[in-house]
């Protein structure tokens, strides 16, 4: 399924939908706007949480865990690297490779694509086209993306 994310630019607390291709709200997402640490809840548009993704504090490098219905199922952690960032999924044996700066990545399981995630670039504010492969992975590939560009968002925060 091809779903996009389009991120409001002034807006204190994100709060936005994710898409598909005829512009019909598949998700809600929405932060906390006080947290300690960045909180996003992923909502159906039936207003039941399917995901929650958390900051973890106390870490060197930057750490998310994913919870679905309460339970972690997976923590996304940003690596030490000199050149280009690099990250890792633990818990459920995805991998996530490609050029992250530009937002053009792909999310893998034992060679097969999950998903892929591309910037749109003309565009107001950040927008996202996603290809998730199966539905069945719809929920914590977005969980995964959205940490990512959490990650992303903070470090370009602190220039």
């Amino acid at each position: 399924m091809r779903l996009y994310i389009k991120q409001k630019v002034l807006s204190l607390k994100q709060k936005y939908d994710i898409t598909d291709e005829f512009e019909n709200p598949h998700y809600h997402i929405e932060s906390k706007l006080i947290s300690l640490g960045r909180q996003l809840t992923i909502w159906d548009m039936d207003g039941n949480e399917k995901a929650f993704v958390k900051q973890k504090l106390v870490s060197l490098l930057p750490r998310y865990v994913v919870e679905i219905g309460g339970t972690e199922v997976a923590q996304i952690c940003k690596k030490f690297s000199l050149l280009k960032p690099k990250y890792e999924i633990e818990g459920i044996g995805w991998k996530i490779e490609g050029d992250y700066l530009s937002h053009d990545y792909s999310i893998t399981e034992n060679g097969r694509i999950i998903a892929a995630i591309h910037k749109k670039w003309l565009s107001w504010g950040d927008a996202f086209e996603l290809d998730i492969d199966d539905n069945a992975d719809e929920v914590m590939a977005l969980a995964v993306i959205l940490a990512i560009d959490a990650v992303m968002d903070a470090k370009s925060d602190t220039h």
